[in-house]
């Protein structure tokens, strides 16, 4: 998820959160909150098993918890209102809204009756409304419900995502647009997270207009690459779309596995050098865009692989060794990682983070 603003650091933060949260933290956390120059968030496992989200200093310390019902995926944030929302992981029926600095309760969301989060979703950029990624598993199609932030997130429309298996999406900057990645892949929660077409798939990017619906573009992959999941997106500061794949097909396969669009244009797929595809493991769980610095950032967990592209060209700028990686997202100066066995990019902690991270901002 990239960096659209400033960050709260430690002074802005404590200033929104105000004097009640800050005497709420224990010392650790309000030390790690005074020595923070970026805040985070994400979901994590506690050693007993339990689920929560947790805000995070770029050190890895972990300064609050909040507890979920269950194991959360993504996450997405409104630098508008300084609310939050966590997605249960697919086919979770759930997400939770929540205020970082804890100065309203959360906010329970369930999906319709028919449908299931796919673990995605994002503020429209005055806070509004809340776009999420969901499966109307009856009907084999994605769709993007729509919540109003101002109403306790009460569902108030649709739009069809045309295509399935419905996974990241988000919103132009100037909330014009909605970005949709299809991941192609079929999937009903009588059977749980069991892929049900993998001969069969139909991965696509889509562009909607965000106040109508309306398809704006709608791009699909060569037949070649018809298992190429389209998973992740973010957009760089010029308005090109970033997405990150994941490979259904053949192991000993080498398909590309990150890309961009723009509107008006079509896919580019980025040829990445053999050997980063073969350490990235025909699979990317997660990209981020820092705007400020220019570069994108890559993580896999079957690699156990991070990766730091440039945004203009797609050139690898550097690859590091990330056991389990997980989380991407900008940091102060490049690209800040998790992973699940508890690395926070340097701080290793006794919580396992899940799959994404975002920043607060």
């Amino acid at each position: 998820m990239s960096f659209r603003g400033e960050t709260i650091d430690r002074r802005n933060f404590l200033k929104a959160a105000g004097i009640t949260f800050a005497a709420g933290l224990v010392p650790g956390s309000l030390m790690a909150l005074e020595r923070a120059d970026a805040v985070y968030a994400s979901g994590f496992r506690a050693p007993d098993g339990a689920f929560g989200i947790a805000t995070v200093s770029e050190r890895g310390e972990i300064i609050d918890r909040i507890t979920l019902p269950a194991r959360a995926h993504g996450l997405a944030f409104s630098p508008a209102t300084g609310r939050a929302v966590a997605f249960a992981r697919r086919p979770g029926t759930f997400a939770m809204a929540f205020d970082p600095a804890r100065k309203a309760e959360p906010v329970i969301i369930t999906s319709p009756v028919g449908r299931h989060f796919y673990g995605h979703g994002h503020f429209s950029p005055d806070g509004r409304l809340l776009y999420a990624s969901e499966n109307d598993f009856e009907g084999n199609r994605g769709m993007i419900g729509i919540y109003d932030a101002g109403q306790s997130f009460q569902r108030i429309g649709e739009f069809e995502a045309y295509g399935i298996g419905t996974h990241d999406m988000t919103v132009s900057d100037d909330g014009k647009m909605l970005v949709i990645a299809n991941g192609g892949i079929e999937t009903h929660p009588d059977f749980g997270r069991t892929k049900l077409n993998i001969d069969r798939m139909e991965p696509s990017l889509v562009l909607l207009d965000a106040k109508s619906g309306a398809l704006i573009q709608k791009h699909t992959l060569p037949s070649s690459l018809a298992q190429l999941s389209t998973r992740h997106l973010d957009i760089a500061d010029n308005g090109r779309i970033w997405f990150a794949c994941q490979w259904e097909g053949a192991r000993n396969a080498l398909p590309p596995l990150a890309g961009w669009l723009s509107k008006g244009e079509d896919i580019a797929l980025l040829d990445l050098p053999e050997e980063t595809t073969v350490r990235l493991g025909n699979y990317v769980g997660a990209i981020a865009v820092n705007r400020r610095d220019g570069v994108v950032g890559l993580t896999s967990p079957v690699g156990g692989t991070a990766v730091t592209l440039d945004v203009k060209t797609g050139l690898v700028l550097k690859e590091d060794v990330l056991r389990e990686a997980a989380g991407v997202a900008p940091a102060k100066s490049g690209i800040a990682t998790s992973s699940y066995d508890g690395q926070f990019n340097q701080t290793r902690s006794r919580v396992a983070w899940d799959q994404h991270i975002v920043r607060i901002v």
